[in-house]
This record gives C-alpha cells, structure tokens and sequence, in this order.
C-alpha cells in the first residue's frame, strides 16, 4: 500500500525489470511550504502551483500507512494547469512524529485534510488517494463536504478482505518456486516472516507493486523524506500478504454508496496490487463513476507510467472543472 521495510528490496526488483532511460532534470521547487497544526502535532505541506488560479487545485493523499509525499513527486507537471498540493500525514515525512499509536486512527488521519484546505484557505479543491491514501479520500469523500470538486482513487485500499484476496490470487501468477517460496518461508500466514522470505517477497512487489525503478532526481529527493515503518506494521502488518493490525477489519466497502458518481474516478494499473477487475467492480457499485487503467503500470502509477497517469487526470480534472 506504501511503505513496508522490505520495500527497499524495489529498487533491486526494479532494475531487473526493463527501465527507461534516465533523463536529467531538476524537480520543481515548491512555490510554497508550511507546517499545519493538526491533532496530535504538524504536518509538513507543500504547494506547486497558484492556489489562487481560476481551477481548483488537487491535494493528493499518499499510501502506506507511513509513506511520504515523494510518491508524487511525478505528478508534479500537473501544476502548469492548477495548483498542487503534497503532503506528509502525521509521524511520517517531514511531520512530525510524536510517534503515538493513539493518533494512528482512519478518523484523524481524514480530519487532517480539512485542517489543510482550511490552512491554505483553499474554498473548493480535487482529492486523489492513492493506495492506504485511497482509504482516506473514500472516507473523506463519504463526508460529502461542500468543498470537494473531484474525488479520484487509485489503486485505494477499500476493504481489507478485498486488498488480501487481489494478494491471494496474484500469488498464483507468480513462477511456481516463487509461489513455493513464499508459502514454506511463511510470508503468507507469519506475522514477522523472517529474512528468508525476502526475495520471494522481492519478485512479488517487482510484479505488483513497481515494475520500474524511481527516476534519479525523485529517488536522491525520497532519500531525506523518511517513511515510518513502525506506522505500517501497527496499522497494517509486515507485508501485503497478512494484515495483523490496526486495519486488519478495515472495510470501507459501504462508504461506496455515498459517494457522488459524477464527481468520482477510480484507476489502477494493469498490473495492480489492486487488480483491475476488483477496483472495476467497486467503480460500478457509484453509479455515474468513471473507471481507468493505467497501461503497463503496477501500484506505483506516477512512478511506473507518469505521463500517461496524468494524462488521464488531466482529462478527468477538465471534466470536473466543467461541472462546477
């Protein structure tokens, strides 16, 4: 969903996959950064773009639980258009971190939202949530808050039965000693599998969750932006495989009813953790509700296919600035 200790394995994973080219550039510097108080502490944010243009901006909600804006990093582009707004949720990134498991609830990390659009002063704006972020925004969009222009999931955690079961049956597209491994090393059932499962977990998330490594600018920014793995394992577990924690009864699959169709994207990539054919059929259950997949993606969407990721927001974002 975002941040796993084992997620380090990616970059190996990935470079084992065909790569694109490394192209120089230089990120974007943020127009603006601030930190906004929230319960339990601050959270870092940062803005690209004029928050005072003519279109809504679009705040985007990473994974995890414990991942960092850097995920977004590639979205970044979006900004020629619309202002963008990044950030770290509490006890992870540049938050703080109080490192208080009594703040590592689903609520509170939904109410951090409002504390930062009314920061940044911001009337109307677009949500996308991505992965444990898609968890946030369903609950957010649930709300059905005056201010929501647009609501965009991807690839979003929904219901925790539906997150292990699209793990289940991607286990079975994996090689056979992969599948072999994964079962005698006890990923799929240990709450701490131990170091031997690692490289059968590697050629899991090099399938699913990545199949390319970060571009050399987002990758030497990610290395001061510092996810919280203890946040994961809390709220979720050790691996994709098995949740154990906070999460491990999550089931937003109700919430789809009070979603405002029109109003609504979901995407994945062709590759998912979050299969194609699982978040298809939660688009269907919000009548009105569009539905996209990303072409050669896996979960990394921005970072697998960044260009054609935004080139479906763009078209999607044009759509909901002509509803307003």
């Amino acid at each position: 969903m975002g941040l796993i200790d084992r997620r380090a394995l990616l970059a190996g994973a990935g470079a084992s996959l065909l790569a694109a080219p490394a192209i120089a550039r230089t990120l974007p510097r943020p127009t603006r950064e601030l930190m906004v108080p929230v319960e339990g502490g601050r959270v870092y944010v940062r803005v690209n773009g004029n928050l005072a243009a003519q279109r809504a901006p679009i705040v985007m909600i990473h994974g995890g639980p414990g991942g960092t804006h850097a995920g977004f990093l590639e979205a970044l582009p979006l900004a020629d258009e619309r202002a963008v707004i990044l950030y770290d949720q509490l006890d992870t990134g540049r938050s703080d971190r109080p490192n208080d498991p009594a703040n590592w609830r689903v609520s509170r990390f939904v109410d951090e939202l409002e504390a930062i659009r009314t920061a940044l002063r911001v009337p109307r704006w677009h949500v996308l949530g991505a992965s444990w972020g898609g968890t946030v925004a369903l609950e957010y969009g649930a709300r059905r808050p005056a201010a929501l222009a647009g609501l965009a999931l991807a690839s979003p955690l929904v219901s925790t039965r539906s997150w292990l079961a699209d793990a289940s049956a991607l286990i079975q597209d994996l090689p056979p000693a992969i599948r072999a491994e994964l079962q005698r090393c006890g990923a799929l059932t240990m709450a701490q599998p131990p170091a031997a499962c690692d490289a059968p977990t590697k050629a899991f998330y090099a399938a699913f969750n990545r199949r390319l490594p970060a571009a050399p600018d987002v990758a030497a920014y990610s290395r001061g932006v510092t996810g919280n793995r203890d946040m994961y394992q809390a709220m979720w577990g050790a691996s994709e495989f098995v949740s154990t924690g906070t999460l491990k009864g999550y089931d937003g699959e109700p919430l789809l009813a009070k979603l405002e169709g029109k109003r609504t994207l979901f995407l994945c990539g062709q590759y998912d953790e979050a299969r194609p054919v699982t978040t298809g059929a939660f688009a269907a259950r919000v009548p009105g509700a569009e539905f996209a997949v990303i072409p050669g993606a896996a979960h990394g969407l921005f970072n697998d296919r960044a260009a054609e990721t935004i080139g479906v927001l763009r078209g999607w974002l044009a759509r909901q600035d002509a509803l307003a």
